[in-house]
């Protein structure tokens, strides 16, 4: 009996499934931002703030929306990975091996129907254990694995060209937040050169303590195991995130808080004492942004259908560089 969770892995692991995912996130991260915009500005209490607010919402959102749908392509051009296949070479990988192995192997009725419907379409979980329960023959194993591949682990040759697509792909919605957010002031008429030490002072943590710094230590952590010849996906996994929490979730804070008070306060024309509760410290929505550190995790340990949620998860962090948040609520 097949369990439950090789099951729900090798649905999720389907190729179709991961471009269908591809396909449905530029409207789904769409249709929430502007879900986003009209709350922020309804809750509002003046008709005034209401409008300011949206217009804000809306430029910072477009912009970091934009921005995080084009990065994983850009970080694509700039480290020169291998592009993902097509939709239509992907169904038509798909028949040619489905067509071979029916014609070799002429498979129960039930099992046809099920190859045949997974040459264009996403199998559900109840028809891929009918055919992991079904197709257990070692010839008919490799077929499967050929048909929906398992997760491959990052080699360790490979783990800092991965993370480096990463935090390009991380990197960039946070500019885009940053520079919506100059022109959101600008349009409500708003001092952009007031605000912008915070925007970028809260877009470098974003990106060092939630993003960046993350990716590393989960990369080194990493290398160290396979320096190790540690291969148990359960050890890899634990130990990257033990990476994450050194050098992101403790580290990066101070980094960037070091970064902010010594390197863009300067640079801004702000040569301020620091002020008490200037110092931008972790809270709970920045624990939850750690969520795209569990997607670092998944994707170094080979699963291919967390890929199409990063702008999802990234399109946060470039919002809150986008309206410059400091642990307070800022009157706009």
């Amino acid at each position: 009996m097949t369990s439950t969770l090789c099951v729900l892995g090798k649905y999720l692991d389907q190729p179709i499934l991961v471009k269908k995912l591809e396909k449905a996130v530029p409207l789904g991260l769409g249709a929430c931002a502007a879900a986003y915009t009209f709350y922020d500005s309804a809750k509002q209490h003046t008709d005034e703030r209401k409008r300011r607010i949206f217009m804000r919402d809306g430029i910072i959102l477009t912009a970091t929306v934009v921005s995080a749908l084009s990065a994983p392509k850009i970080a694509t051009a700039i480290t020169a990975k291998k592009v993902n296949t097509s939709f239509k070479e992907l169904v038509k990988n798909n028949s040619e091996i489905i067509d071979e192995f029916i014609r070799e192997k002429t498979p129960a009725s039930r099992i046809d129907r099920i190859l045949k419907k997974a040459k264009d379409k996403v199998l559900n979980p109840a028809e891929v254990s009918e055919l992991m329960s079904n197709l257990q023959q070692k010839g008919e194993r490799k077929f499967l694995d050929k048909l929906i591949p398992p997760p491959e682990n990052v080699s360790s040759k490979d783990i800092f060209s991965e993370i480096g697509w990463l935090s390009i792909v991380g990197a960039i919605p946070v500019i885009g937040g940053v520079a919506g957010g100059i022109l959101a002031d600008k349009v409500t008429g708003d001092n952009w050169r007031k605000k912008l030490p915070d925007k970028i002072k809260e877009g470098s943590y974003q990106y060092l303590a939630n993003i960046f710094m993350c990716n590393v230590g989960a990369g080194a952590a990493l290398a160290i195991l396979e320096k190790n010849d540690i291969k148990s996906r359960m050890a890899r996994g634990l130990g990257m995130i033990g990476g994450i929490i050194l050098t992101g979730v403790i580290g990066g804070s101070k980094i960037a808080n070091y970064i902010g008070d010594k390197v863009i306060n300067p640079l801004c024309g702000s040569r301020r004492e620091k002020a008490k509760g200037d110092e931008r410290t972790p809270e709970l929505l920045d624990i939850g942004l750690h969520t795209d550190d569990i997607a670092t995790v998944s994707l170094l340990s080979g699963l291919k259908w967390i890929e199409p949620m990063l702008p999802v998860l990234y399109t946060v962090s470039g919002y809150r560089a986008g309206i410059g948040y400091r642990n307070h609520k800022e009157e706009v």
